[in-house]
């Protein structure tokens, strides 16, 4: 009987776990060059990807928001962003214009199959994550005004 309770609580807590490891999916950049999610987080730097679509009037006012700041951010923290678009194969036209239009500094990350946003379990966008070493370490859906003051106080208690 202990053997079995062990072995339920073992194959109990693996999910729990590998829901905070970053998903290992092969992607595009905005240039069409090649890009696996694992390159988002390669060293002891913390990045925040954020999961947004052009149709998505939430994730374009949490990016507008972020781009105010990220240059603060950066000088600061040194942190990255990568704005992932889950914007399918039609939409996904309007991507770059958008992000030019806005002067967004961010690296731009196509998941046109949304095979990472499923990886993730992500129901909803804006999904914004804090992820260091490859393991999330915050995560945040939605967005409300005032939520990026929020990020940047995550962002430092994960930096310092």
């Amino acid at each position: 009987m202990k053997k079995f309770l062990f072995l339920f609580l073992v194959m109990v807590s693996i999910p729990a776990i590998s829901q905070n490891e970053l998903p290992n999916i092969d992607m595009k950049t905005l240039d069409g060059e090649p890009f696996n999610s694992k390159e988002l987080s390669t060293d002891d730097s913390v990045v925040v990807v954020s999961l947004w679509a052009t149709w998505c009037v939430p994730c374009i006012k949490e990016l507008d928001a972020i781009s105010e700041l990220y240059s603060e951010w950066q000088e600061e923290t040194n942190v990255k962003l990568y704005a992932v678009s889950i914007d399918d194969s039609r939409g996904v036209k309007r991507v770059k214009p958008m992000v030019n239009g806005k002067g967004w500094e961010y690296t731009v990350i196509l998941d046109t199959n949304n095979d990472f946003k499923r990886a993730l379990g992500a129901a909803t966008v804006p999904l914004t994550l804090l992820v260091k070493n490859n393991q999330i370490v915050y995560r945040h859906s939605g967005y409300s005004p005032g939520a990026e003051m929020e990020l940047y106080e995550k962002i430092k208690e994960y930096t310092n």
